[in-house]
Order: C-alpha cells, then structure tokens, then sequence
C-alpha cells in the first residue's frame, strides 16, 4: 500500500516529467532536462521555503532576548521554556515550522532521487500513456558529462555548492565566553559544525557513487536554494522585523 501510494503520487509523476522534459529540450540533452526539473520542482517548494527561511531569520534576531531569559532563569528549565515559548508567540514565530517544511519536501526529494539513480530507462509500466518516450535521448550535459555514470568532477561541484548552501542557511557559532556552555549549546554548535563541514563530504559521496545526474541535481538544488536564501534576505529591507 504504502509502495503503491508512493509511485502513484511522487515517483511516476516525477519520472513522466523528466521524460517528458527529455523530449522537447533542445537535442534531448539529459542535463537540461534534469536542471529544467529541479528548478522547477523548487518553484513549486518556493512558498514553504520562504516561509521557513524567514522564521529562521526571526529567530536569530530573537537570540539575544532569550539569551536573557536563559540567564534570568538559569536554574528553572520548565520557566526558560514557558517563558521562550511565550516569545515567540508575542512574535508570531513558530520554531517547528522549518521541521514541517522538511517532512513535507521530503518524499519528494527522496522521488526525485531515486528518479535519478534508476535512470531514463523505457518502463512502459511506469509511463503515462500521453507521454512518449524519446527517440532521441542524449546522456550527456552539454556533451560534456554523461550523466548515466560516475562522475567525480559533477560529485565535487555538488559538494560544493552545499557546503555554501550550508555556510549561507546555518547561523555563525560563536564560542560562549565566561561561564561554561551547557550541554544544549554543546550539542547545537556541534551539529551546527557537522552540518556546515560534514553534509557536503556526504553529498560527495553519494553523488560519486550514484551518477552524474544525481551529482547534477544535488548540484541545481543548492544553488536554487543560495540564490533563494539571498532573494529572501534582500527582500528585507531592514532588520527582520519580529512584530508580524
């Protein structure tokens, strides 16, 4: 059931526009259909990312008043909570919004994914009827990289630009000067770190040992998501403002 609802509503309509994309870019070039599809896709995410982008900017700029609860109230955790909870309330911030957005992008990222990593083979099971496939079908990007193996060039470029996706989106961790750092900051400026170092080792890796074109659209993706994070940011024209 759950197989069956996946391909129905996230793999199959993922896998018919990337062949149909195929079909009427210029020369079949896999490469920029697979571009055409993640910008697209990303379009379509546009609204709950903006939306998360801001409530992260809100939440920095909230930073230094629920420092002040934290140091206010530094032996009563349940009052730090209740108090902080009640900011973000007077401000109209939810900090769980950025996990919804995640879980809801998430299974189709996943379908794009494996989109990519099965290939553009012909599955006439998978294939809606007013979609053809393509008779010509190029693997190559701009006949440069075939997209349908390794690539280790496509691979580091993808790595890079999440590791400025990452530098961009994660705040800067500042080491806490005084009195010793609890265990939460610990733990927060360590998965801060990882994520900001880590991830794009991983995403190196994955996409190196997949194909070009999983490289190509982890690749599109984080550059859609930089330019987007600085279209947001500019489109503030002051400070973050934590009254709307």
């Amino acid at each position: 059931m759950i197989t069956s609802t996946w391909n129905t509503f996230f793999y199959e309509p993922l896998y018919n526009a990337l062949i149909f994309l195929v079909g009427v870019v210029p020369g079949g070039d896999v490469g920029i259909a697979v571009i055409v599809l993640t910008v697209l896709v990303k379009f379509a995410l546009y609204p709950l990312s903006q939306k998360s982008i801001v409530t992260q900017l809100k939440m920095r700029a909230l930073e230094g008043e629920i420092s002040a609860i934290k140091e206010r109230h530094k032996d009563k955790k349940e009052e730090q909570a209740r108090q902080t909870m009640a900011l973000y309330k007077k401000h109209k911030v939810n900090p769980f919004s950025g996990c919804v957005t995640v879980l809801i992008q998430l299974p189709i990222i996943l379908a794009l994914y494996f989109v990519f990593l099965k290939g553009l083979a012909p599955d006439g099971g998978v294939l809606y009827s007013f979609v053809h496939f393509p008779e010509n079908l190029n693997p190559y990007l701009l006949g440069l990289f075939d997209l349908g193996k390794k690539s280790v060039i496509l691979a580091l470029v993808a790595g890079v630009f999440q590791y400025f996706q990452m530098d961009i989106t994660l705040p800067k961790s500042k080491p806490r000067v005084g009195a010793g750092a609890s265990f939460a900051e610990e733990f927060s400026r360590s998965m801060t770190t990882q994520m900001r170092y880590v991830l794009p080792v991983m995403i190196v890796f994955i996409a190196y040992t997949t194909s070009g074109a999983v490289a190509l659209y982890w690749s599109a993706s984080s550059l859609f998501a930089i330019g987007q994070e600085l279209l947001v940011r500019r489109g503030i024209q002051k400070p973050v403002s934590t009254n709307n």
